[in-house]
């Protein structure tokens, strides 16, 4: 099994990001506007690094603050995931490329 180390290999593979805060609320993002998210503002898409992006808020809204979630999985995709902008496909197809070669 392929297991994903960044944001452009789980979308290459077609995994969802679901990032779990310690409230146990959790969210699951589609990987392929999460990955356009990062690449335009040139944001490293690793995960260790990537999970100090996100935040939830539920907690935010009760604590003030933002807390960070305490781990980023990866999961199957499913109708519900969380859709940011896509990539044009020009951009997608080149990374791809870059990404199998």
């Amino acid at each position: 099994m392929r297991r994903a180390t960044c944001l452009f290999e789980a979308a290459a593979w077609n995994y969802a990001v679901k990032p779990v805060c310690a409230c146990g609320h959790q969210a699951n993002f589609n990987p392929h506007g999460l990955w356009w998210h990062f690449q335009k503002r040139m944001w490293d898409d690793r995960l260790g690094p990537a999970r100090a992006r996100f935040w939830c808020r539920r907690c935010s809204l009760q604590q003030r603050r933002r807390i960070r979630p305490v781990r980023l999985e990866i999961v199957r995709q499913s109708a519900g995931d969380i859709e940011l902008a896509f990539p044009p496909e020009r951009e997608w197809k080149r990374a791809i490329s870059r990404f199998r070669s």
